[in-house]
């Protein structure tokens, strides 16, 4: 697979992951939890849900670039690692604040993945 490709996959990739960490805000904010073991599923589900649309996005892209696709459990695991990570680092000091952290250390997984499966 060419270099640019690679980018296009890793490009889908994090866009998916912004999007589903999208719809993951939209229904913290509608449903509006006022503290509580509610809202703390929630926050404990974000990292998974982004993590799932990176997968996805690179899904979608083997998909409609008909290349041979991955198991989406071993594309998850990567995302999902990054995602942790970077939302348990940042939570700290604000939880609104993952969400560059999650993108960040999301795609740098993606990219990761991308190069050790070029080799």
């Amino acid at each position: 697979m060419s270099i640019w490709k690679r980018l296009a996959r890793i490009l889908t990739s994090t866009l998916f992951g912004g999007l589903s960490y999208s719809i993951w805000l939209a229904v913290f904010l509608l449903s509006s939890p006022d503290g509580g073991l509610f809202e703390a599923i929630l926050w404990l589900v974000a990292p998974i849900i982004t993590a799932v649309g990176f997968a996805l996005g690179i899904i979608v892209f083997d998909h409609f670039g008909r290349m041979v696709g991955t198991p989406f459990l071993k594309l998850l695991s990567w995302p999902l690692l990054g995602c942790i990570i970077g939302a348990a680092a940042v939570f700290w000091f604000g939880p609104m604040l993952i969400v560059f952290s999650m993108l960040a250390l999301g795609t740098l997984s993606v990219v990761a993945r991308e190069a050790l499966s070029a080799r």
